[in-house]
């Protein structure tokens, strides 16, 4: 990602009173009753599979997305990992969006841990077609690499939270699997797809072969995320979260927080769909900005500044002294968040933050 001087600029020990955080759906704070759950959590030793709070999450998650298993790892990208090794040999392609997590911000894990190397295309708001995994595909091959997996991304996070439509993704994981190969979805906020949608997450995802989702964004928990599929493959995940350092101990205090995140989360989606599509509909009238409400889906907005006159890192310089968060993704691209702990009126005060350090 490329980086931003909000951060920098604008250190916790100087705020005089709390900021407009809009980086990311990762700054939640854990609610009271995530504080109090984790503090009365029922645990015990997870890597001996007998910390009964995690076996509730792990249960619970399957059952939500219509899965035989579920593993907790403490990050969404330890999840992606783990699905890319259990679906892949050595010397193996991933077929993966140009933009794509597991591609940009993993820190080629997929080189390093499996030993296989991503094969990128570039798609219009970041959403995968048949199409387009067909003319990366590779079987047998004395030339080229084999794929190993196709991997898919709802919603997607730098093509501004865009969502994949559900007849675009059964079709692509429909004849994915016509050739012999697995899907796997990095679904950190696939919740926030299915919301918007109004279609049941284990619907809309039922025929990836796994799953991974966060607890940690949009849903509020402090701390984790989900790998979903078949039981034969949680059981092997669980050796490859080990050796990536993932076997936590009485993690129970964790899973609480993520117990309720999972349970009420969900819910509070709407309002920051609703939150991201008031800010990009005021980023629109601004000058100097550029950006379509109408392709804002869900809680993630991508506009250019260019016509400001500004890079991003220095109109995230004139924000964050306005105590406004909000991170660069690139020179002249910035990107806005909504989530659970930002309400409609701090993002009119971003708003007007924003304005007034354009006229400045």
């Amino acid at each position: 990602m490329y980086t931003s001087t909000a951060e920098a600029e604008l250190s916790v020990s100087k705020r005089t009173q709390p900021a407009i955080d809009l980086r990311s759906d990762t700054v939640t704070k854990p609610s009271p009753e995530m504080r109090r759950a984790m503090f009365e959590a029922e645990v015990g030793d997870d890597v001996y599979a007998e910390d009964p709070t995690i076996n509730r999450l792990e249960k619970r998650a399957a059952e939500i997305f219509g899965r035989e298993a579920a593993l907790f790892v403490p990050s969404g990208t330890m999840g992606n990992q783990i699905a890319i090794k259990l679906h892949t040999h050595h010397g193996q392609e991933v077929i993966c969006e140009e933009r794509g997590h597991v591609f940009n911000y993993e820190m080629a894990m997929m080189a390093h841990f499996s030993g296989v190397v991503p094969r990128t295309v570039w798609a219009e708001d970041g959403v995968l077609t048949w199409k387009h995994v067909e003319a990366k595909l590779k079987t047998k091959s004395y030339h080229a690499a084999r794929t190993g997996v196709v991997s898919l991304e709802n919603t997607h996070n730098m093509a501004g939270g865009t969502i994949t439509p559900p007849e675009v993704f059964d079709e692509v994981c429909n004849r994915t699997h016509d050739t012999g190969l697995p899907v796997h979805l990095d679904g950190a906020r696939v919740f926030n797809a299915a919301v918007a949608l109004g279609i049941d997450v284990a619907k809309l995802t039922a025929k990836a072969d796994t799953v991974m989702f966060c607890l940690s964004k949009g849903l509020g928990a402090p701390v984790g995320s989900m790998l979903v599929g078949t039981a034969e493959m949680i059981d092997r995940g669980r050796i490859y979260r080990k050796a990536l350092g993932g076997g936590m101990r009485q993690a129970g205090i964790l899973a609480a927080a993520g117990l309720i995140a999972l349970e009420q989360g969900p819910q509070k989606l709407v309002q920051d769909h609703a939150n991201a599509k008031f800010l990009a509909e005021g980023l629109a009238r601004l000058p100097g900005f550029k950006i379509d409400p109408a392709k804002v889906q869900t809680n993630i907005l991508i506009c250019d500044v260019s016509g400001t006159g500004m890079t991003s890192g220095e109109l995230s310089k004139k924000l964050a002294a306005k105590n406004v968060l909000a991170n660069g993704v690139g020179p002249q691209l910035i990107r806005f968040v909504t989530h659970l702990d930002v309400s409609r009126e701090q993002c009119a005060e971003a708003l007007e933050a924003i304005a007034a350090s354009v006229k400045n």
